[in-house]
């Protein structure tokens, strides 16, 4: 017969802590009690932060002149915002969007909406018209 020895303790498989479990607070506070090194991040918490960030990381606007513009081009030819956005094929929020000043300007959109209302909007346009 084969020897075995019952104070000798043998693991197959040793469970893995899921992330969610490795990033808790507890568990990373127990790991620098035992002192294992443990690699956390912190992330941003606070948009407010971005916002007081420098220029340089802030995307450019729609200028507002734009959203008048838009919106007085929806008035002349009677349309609202929704047949405005069907008619360029974008959303109605797209619309909604470059006339609150919410939305990153781009050039497609821009020149879609310029067939649409036939009104300039491009920014050289619009000193032009100032």
């Amino acid at each position: 017969m084969v020897e075995s020895d019952w104070d000798t303790v043998m693991v197959l498989h040793k469970k893995v802590p899921s992330t969610a479990q490795t990033k808790s607070k507890q568990v990373v506070l127990a790991a620098q009690r035992r002192g294992e090194d443990m690699e956390t991040s912190k992330k941003w918490a606070n948009t407010a932060k971005l916002d007081r960030e420098t220029k340089e990381l802030h995307h450019d606007q729609v200028p507002l002149e734009v959203g008048k513009v838009i919106q007085q081009g929806q008035q002349n030819k009677g349309l609202t915002q929704k047949d405005l956005a069907t008619k360029i094929n974008e959303e109605p929020q797209v619309i909604t969007d470059y006339e609150s000043r919410k939305a990153i300007p781009n050039n497609q959109v821009l020149g879609k909406i310029e067939r649409a209302i036939t009104q300039c909007i491009s920014t050289v346009c619009l000193l032009t018209l100032l």
